[in-house]
């Protein structure tokens, strides 16, 4: 229905609306003013011809030849009357004008029905190519107005759900209520129509007691200021679907050609829902067919596929292949990506247990999830994306890929724990059994990977949650994790003392690198913090084994001192912590404290024959005051203030700051109680310092 009309239309929109009324009756009225005495004004028709008026019966045939308007007919008897003919003569022409306006009535009732059967056929046209229901009917719609030569013309609809009848199109409608309303089954004269299947027409609605009124459909036809209506039935085989109607704003009786081509229009109206109605029956047949057939070939090629991904799985099986090319031949016969998740995120775990649980794929969002486990044992997930509606038979596909791959995970972990076994194996062995055949040793190892002839650092590792809660799952986790970071470095991983002990290259610059880079491993494999103890590197440990027990008696002093110092989590080496360092090294090495410490100022002092050494012994002997220290040096305050800059540049910026000035008084303190001072950086000789250092 249309509700093209606007709300607020002037109050007298029904006189306004008159003007555009279609001509039909203007004859009519002309011969009503001809009745009453009316003086005839009307010119001659253009196109006359030129001559005498023709007199007698000839003048009605020349009337009729013109076509003229029904007033002109009373102009020849009009003449006779004031020339005085007989009243013989009168009377003929009397005679002569009644039938010629028959005649001209009848002329024009073929005229009429001309018009209305080239209407019939245009709308037959329509029909034949229709294309648009409410274009067909918004034709019919208007051409009822215009051949009726009403004020409006409005067709409404029946629904059968709801049991009434609703507003379809409307031509010359003014009321937006009017374009809306609804009417019940024997409600108004539509109603009557609609129930009845029968013509019914009005000269005066309100005045007429034929019809139930009821205050919304009286309050809409009176806002639409109709008066008289007809209304004729749209009927398809027995059943009514519709009706059509023709309505004035004014008093009106309609004639039986009226009604007739009302119903004709009223057919074709009924012709064209119907032939909508089955062209849509038809469109929506052959959509279910093409479904159909979509559902059997896409029912097809997932049988392919399925086949297609157990012959492929079975030949990853076979050639004895991971879970990494189950995932890539089960996203290329698949077109999506299929990911294998070991260790489901939070969001997707609920996703997981769901699937374990039922034992069959999931959807999760835009996923497909099937959960990978044995003996309920959880191992992972498969996770399919790019694919959110998944046929149930690729559903089983994935379901079976997840079966396989949790075959390939056992397999592989077997093997894993074997390989992990004999790696801790053979540390425990070079800790525990330092008597045994270094070949051997040797042999062992290469068949793993490993070089016991190179240079190694030795770390241990312990997980240390903030609430010190640690079970023997933790131990299990962190074991496994070692075990891998050893497998793929080409090291060695045992379980001892409540932790791991790993044996890795020395690849990284410093044993403190290695630290801190395992522990960042291993926490982020376990989920937890894990604290990391290492050794100074070792060289070749299959020679000197009775070294690598102390590296492990080194490396687990700086783990508990890790965690007495409250370091939880964190990685260090025995050079990490300056002079503490000495108490935690077996070896004690002070020759290498002193290096770390001040030995580019050393080194400088060497190779450029200055004093920095005894400089920095005066500065820290003043309180770091450069008046005080320049008195104790006797020398320039400027060349104080040179040479602390230089010392700066040597050791770095925070030389100054406590820790370090501590570290490095106490390295001064130990080059000069040492008996090797004059070996490690003496000047040579002849040499003699620089005022500018």
């Amino acid at each position: 229905m249309h509700d093209d009309q606007p709300d607020d239309l002037p109050e007298d929109r029904h006189e306004e609306h008159h003007e555009d009324r279609p001509e039909g009756r203007a004859g009519d009225r002309s011969e009503d003013r001809a009745a009453e005495g009316v003086e005839d004004r009307t010119p001659d028709r253009p196109g006359r011809p030129a001559g005498p008026e023709p007199t007698g019966e000839a003048a009605y045939l020349e009337l009729l030849v013109r076509g003229a308007a029904a007033e002109e007919y009373e102009l020849p008897l009009r003449r006779a009357r004031a020339a005085g003919a007989a009243p013989e003569h009168v009377a003929a022409l009397e005679r002569a004008r009644l039938s010629a306006l028959r005649v001209r009535n009848e002329i024009e009732g073929r005229r009429r029905r001309e018009t209305e059967l080239t209407a019939l056929f245009e709308t037959a046209n329509d029909l034949a190519g229709l294309r648009d229901l409410d274009s067909v009917l918004q034709a019919i719609v208007h051409r009822a107005r215009s051949l009726l030569g009403t004020d409006v013309a409005y067709l409404s609809l029946n629904d059968t759900a709801a049991g009434d009848t609703y507003m379809r199109v409307t031509a010359g409608s003014v009321s937006a209520r009017f374009q809306r309303v609804r009417l019940g089954m024997g409600e108004g004269l539509g109603g009557l129509v609609a129930q009845t299947a029968l013509p019914y027409v009005t000269e005066s609605y309100f005045e007429d007691a034929r019809f139930q009124h009821t205050r919304p459909i009286d309050s809409a036809v009176h806002d639409e200021g109709l008066v008289a209506i007809l209304g004729v039935p749209l009927v398809l085989g027995r059943d009514v679907i519709g009706v059509l109607f023709a309505a004035d704003r004014r008093a009106r009786v309609f004639e039986r050609e009226q009604i007739s081509l009302l119903s004709s229009l009223a057919t074709h109206a009924a012709i064209a829902i119907d032939t909508a109605n089955l062209l849509q029956e038809t469109r929506s047949a052959l959509a279910e067919l093409g479904a159909a057939n979509e559902i059997i070939r896409n029912h097809s090629a997932a049988i392919e596929r399925a086949s297609e991904v157990h012959d492929r799985l079975t030949e990853v099986v076979l050639r004895g292949g991971g879970v990494r090319e189950v995932a890539s031949a089960l996203s290329e016969v698949l077109s999506g990506d299929v990911r294998v998740v070991q260790q489901p995120d939070r969001p997707l775990e609920e996703a997981v247990s769901r699937s374990r649980e039922d034992g069959h794929a999931v959807r999760h969002g835009d996923f497909w999830v099937a959960a990978v486990a044995a003996g309920g044992e959880p191992l992972g997930a498969l996770v399919l994306g790019g694919h959110p509606d998944l046929d149930p038979i690729d559903q089983r596909t994935l379901e079976r890929a997840a079966m396989v791959t949790s075959l390939l995970l056992l397999s592989r972990r077997s093997a894993v724990e074997a390989e992990q076994r004999v790696r801790g194996e053979l540390l425990d062995d070079l800790l525990d059994a330092p008597d045994r055949d270094p070949r051997l040793m040797r042999e062992r190892a290469a068949r793993l990977g490993a070089d016991l002839d190179a240079p190694y650092t030795l770390l241990t590792a312990r997980i240390d949650r903030p609430t010190g809660a640690e079970d023997a799952a933790d131990r299990q986790r962190l074991w496994s994790a070692a075990s891998h970071l050893a497998a793929v470095g080409h090291g060695l991983a045992s379980a001892r003392d409540g932790g791991t002990v790993l044996l890795l290259p020395a690849e990284e610059v410093s044993a403190s690198a290695t630290a801190r880079r395992v522990a960042k491993e291993l926490g982020a494999a376990v989920n937890a913090p894990v604290t990391v103890g290492s050794s100074a590197p070792v060289d070749a440990p299959a020679a000197g084994r009775r070294a690598l027990a102390a590296a492990h008696a080194e490396a687990r002093r700086c783990l508990e001192t890790l965690r007495v110092l409250g370091r939880r989590g964190e990685a260090a080496a025995p050079a990490d912590f300056g002079f503490l360092g000495l108490l935690l090294a077996d070896t004690r090495d002070v020759e290498g404290f002193v290096r770390r410490t001040i030995g580019p100022v050393l080194d400088y002092d060497a190779r450029r024959g200055t004093e920095l050494e005894r400089t920095l012994r005066a500065y820290f002997a003043s309180g770091m005051s450069p008046v005080r220290t320049k008195d104790e040096l006797h020398v320039h305050v400027n060349t104080v203030a040179q040479r602390v800059e230089r010392i700066g540049r040597l050791l770095g910026g925070d030389w100054q700051c406590p820790e370090r000035a501590l570290e490095i008084q106490l390295a001064l303190r130990l080059r000069r109680l040492s008996t090797c001072e004059g070996s490690m950086a003496a000047r040579p000789a002849g040499s003699a310092p620089t005022s500018g250092d």
